[in-house]
């Protein structure tokens, strides 16, 4: 039978030290994007939106609107204590909130349709966290300087002066963000009553604690966090690939013509080489640290401040312009192949989403100029279900409510309907039985009622019998009916 014999290491021989295994880390470490200024049709493309955008936002809680005494006057305005929702003429109450979700199914049919035709036109140019971004950005330039003087203050040690920089773009940075969520906490509260009551401390805890927590959330998504909202948090670029297709446009790299790259001096030839002239631009302007020449990107946010940066530099070299451009991928390909190149808007998916979108505005619409603006809710006692009379009646007791939705006091009559030889009463209004009642609301409010029915053992058809409500609004005559049933003995 063999043996094996362990003979281990040689006498000579030393011990070996064991070799370190270098562990990967799981994610890959934050690198700061250092963008660099540009200028440009795009850029002031940006800039135009900028001011319309921050000018709706901050003036939007300062305009007014008369909707009659007692009522209030800001045009924008959400009055969480009173339950109502303002906007200019229209005043939205909380059983109404359908038309909430009807304007984001707007907001989303609207962005699936230009996203269709123009890429990411809202990540690239109206987002409040581009928007913000820039404006961010825009203060850090004029404080620390652009991308070059930026990378260089940051490797410094700390010092006097780059002290000083840093709290004064941090202290811009917490201004407009205080600036934005105070103007947020407006559209909740009448504005001019709450922003002075903010600055002498006299407003309530929660405006306070919201402010500090817009305020911060602001600081801390366009100052801090940048692109990477727009690369990790935001759900969008995940699923509008679904509504590209080659005729959209989005922001392209001519491939075609710009390879092989290389460096190149003002007045060389390109013959035999691509116009890309590797400057690194396109990649140094862009907010989120793409390089454009790699093709499309998920953190790519269509912004197009690559499309300034490419043609400045086309320019220098007088080459023609677009070897980045805002175009479609079939436009590359006819360009490629020499042919020509058109702009297709109308396609089927743009159909569909003109047709959904024009018919949800269509039923908005319709809805809001036709609806209601008197509402009846009505419940049945429980317990009990009926009461049995000692003449041989049986009463039924309701809680009847009117909302009034307009700004003045109405008067209804309250009838019933098919139930013959019924009566009602109404506690406090109508103490006698009688056919009819006269019911007041006063404007912009509920009128709760206790109603007593009774009706004839005769009349009944059993355990429940159908009838109605009928409610006449005395000045315009209109009739709002409510089906209702009588609970009686069964037979």
């Amino acid at each position: 039978m063999d043996q094996v014999v362990d003979q281990g290491a040689a006498p000579s021989e030393k011990p070996r030290t064991p070799r370190t295994r270098r562990v990967q880390p799981l994610y890959a470490a934050h690198e700061w994007v250092y963008s660099r200024k540009v200028s440009g049709i795009f850029r002031q493309v940006k800039w135009a939106a900028l001011v319309v955008l921050l000018g709706l936002y901050y003036v939007g809680p300062w305009l007014r609107w008369d909707r009659g005494e007692g009522a209030p006057d800001q045009a924008l305005l959400i009055d969480l204590p009173a339950r109502r929702a303002y906007f200019f003429g229209i005043e939205i109450w909380p059983q109404e909130v359908y038309y909430l979700t009807g304007l984001l199914v707007i907001g989303a049919i609207g962005l699936f349709l230009i996203t269709s035709l123009a890429g990411r036109v809202w990540c690239g140019f109206l987002c409040p966290q581009t928007v913000w971004t820039d404006l961010f950005l825009w203060f850090e330039q004029k404080i620390e300087g652009d991308r070059v003087e930026r990378i260089r203050l940051d490797q410094q040690p700390m010092s006097l002066s780059k002290a000083g920089k840093k709290i004064l773009k941090h202290g811009s940075w917490l201004i407009v963000a205080l600036a934005t969520g105070g103007a947020w906490i407006l559209y909740f509260n009448d504005a001019y009553t709450v922003l002075p009551d903010i600055f002498a401390g006299q407003a309530s805890m929660p405006v306070y604690i919201f402010l500090a927590l817009f305020t911060g959330t602001t600081y801390l998504l366009a100052g801090w966090a940048r692109e990477q909202v727009c690369i990790y948090m935001c759900p969008w670029p995940r699923f509008q690939s679904a509504m590209f297709d080659e005729h959209s446009l989005i922001v392209t790299y001519e491939n075609w013509r710009g390879e092989p790259r290389g460096r190149a001096k003002v007045g060389e030839s390109f013959d035999g080489r691509g116009h890309c002239v590797d400057c690194n631009m396109c990649y140094q302007v862009c907010p989120t640290g793409v390089d454009i020449r790699k093709d499309q990107q998920l953190a790519c946010i269509g912004c197009a401040l690559c499309v300034d940066a490419c043609n400045s530099v086309m320019d220098r070299f007088k080459l023609p312009r677009g070897l980045i451009t805002y175009d479609s991928i079939a436009n590359q390909t006819a360009r490629e192949k020499g042919e020509p190149t058109q702009f297709r808007p109308v396609r089927a998916r743009t159909i569909a989403y003109a047709l959904i979108l024009a018919v949800t505005v269509a039923i908005m619409g319709y809805g809001l100029l036709t609806r209601d603006r008197v509402e009846i809710n009505v419940l049945h006692d429980r317990a009990p279900l009926f009461v049995a009379l000692s003449d041989g009646g049986v009463r039924n007791g309701f809680t009847y409510k009117i909302l009034n939705m307009e700004r003045q006091p109405k008067t209804f009559t309250l009838r019933l309907s098919g139930l013959d030889g019924a009566t009602l009463r109404v506690v406090g209004f109508a103490p006698e039985w009688t056919t009819e009642a006269r019911l007041p609301v006063k404007p912009d409010s509920v009128g709760t009622f206790r109603v007593l029915v009774r009706s004839d053992r005769e009349a009944l058809s059993g355990a429940s019998t159908a009838f109605a409500f009928q409610l006449e609004e005395e000045v315009s005559g209109q009739v709002h009916e409510y089906n209702a049933a009588f609970s009686g003995p069964a037979q």
